[in-house]
């Protein structure tokens, strides 16, 4: 069926292309924002768990899990009014929030779901994704300036400085998932984690420690606890968006959501062997690759990010800048090294 879809539209020319272009972002971006609604859901029902208490449960009592609550709270965020501080800037204070959302979503556009099921499957996929990632504090920039308060300028300020520090790790860990790949195309890459050993062939192993520093920078670029201190709500109230509300603040948490489901997935894709089974071929339809095991990876790295939350305490801003410039740049450069030195003697699929 979504072949005969494709090839009728294809068929018409240059018309054709952009309407199957436009369908695939649709299908990419509806499950994205469906799956933010429920991502909250998840999240409050996991940390009321870990707190020993219910979390939503009457709004929408489905199996008793109050499933309409996160659809709830996104009507009433959509429908509130939007207020303007007296002395902002009115245009930029408008434009922050579309500058932090449309990198969020633009990345989705090179991540492969399953073999063949990529929008935009480019050869460099990895640059593309660093350079999307990297806009996204832009937004948050704009906002902390354009609310013209002391609070959000500063939660700005912290904002970018965490972003260039952890920035910097994560990049250096993709450049060891790029020696041990031989390619910067995600597909290729999840390629490469492939063989007759399942789980034994993924790069979490031979790249650990750069694994752990990439999801863990990732947890510090979506300003998620504990490294929350862009919004630090004991200090700095509620930092760069404490002036946003209404819909413009429902377009940011939009878009950190979507960025921690990105991470989630990249996460998978990159050092787990993405849709590929974690045991081997021979063990018949388990070890047959599906786009449900990339889900229950990203799954798990989801859940991660949850229990953070409900297990760690904020680290003070001093903490946060030493963790990525003296112990996780450092710790990067030197595992690249060392998987320079595996690729050189073969220990990859690909390899160098």
């Amino acid at each position: 069926m979504i072949d005969a879809i494709r090839d009728f539209l294809l068929a018409h020319g240059d018309l054709g292309l952009v309407a199957w272009t436009l369908a695939k972002i649709i299908v990419i971006v509806l499950p994205i924002t469906i799956g933010v609604a429920f991502f909250t859901l998840f999240e409050r029902k996991v940390i009321g768990w870990m707190h020993v208490r219910q979390g939503p449960q009457y709004i929408g009592g489905f199996l008793g899990i109050g499933v309409i609550q996160a659809f709830a709270d996104v009507f009433k965020m959509l429908f509130k009014e939007l207020v303007i501080p007296a002395n902002a800037s009115p245009l930029l204070f408008r434009l922050a929030p579309l500058l932090a959302l449309a990198p969020a979503f633009a990345a989705w556009a090179v991540i492969p779901f399953d073999e063949g099921v990529v929008l935009a499957d480019v050869d460099a996929g990895l640059l593309v994704l660093l350079a999307l990632t990297s806009m996204g504090v832009y937004g948050i920039i704009v906002g902390g300036w354009a609310s013209n308060s002391k609070y959000a300028i500063l939660g700005s300020l912290r904002s970018a400085a965490q972003v260039v520090s952890y920035e910097i790790a994560m990049g250096f860990a993709l450049v060891g998932v790029l020696v041990a790949a031989g390619t910067m195309n995600l597909t290729q890459i999840v390629h490469a984690q492939q063989g007759s050993l399942g789980i034994g062939e993924w790069f979490m192993w031979p790249l650990f420690p750069l694994f752990i520093i990439y999801f863990i920078s990732g947890v510090a670029e979506t300003n998620r606890a504990p490294f929350d201190v862009a919004e630090g709500e004991s200090e700095i109230v509620a930092g760069f968006h404490v002036e946003y509300s209404g819909s413009a603040f429902a377009i940011f948490f939009l878009a950190e959501y979507a960025n921690m489901m990105l991470v989630s997935l990249l996460t998978s894709i990159l050092f787990m062997g993405g849709w590929l089974s974690p045991f081997p071929p021979s063990w018949g339809f388990l070890g047959e690759p599906g786009w449900w095991w990339l889900a229950l990876k990203f799954a798990f790295f989801a859940f991660c990010f949850v229990w953070f939350r409900a297990s760690f305490p904020r680290y003070r801003y001093d903490q946060i800048m030493r963790l990525g410039w003296k112990i996780f740049i450092p710790i990067t450069i030197a595992w690249i090294f060392v998987t320079a030195i595996m690729a050189y003697n073969n220990w990859f699929t690909v390899g160098a």
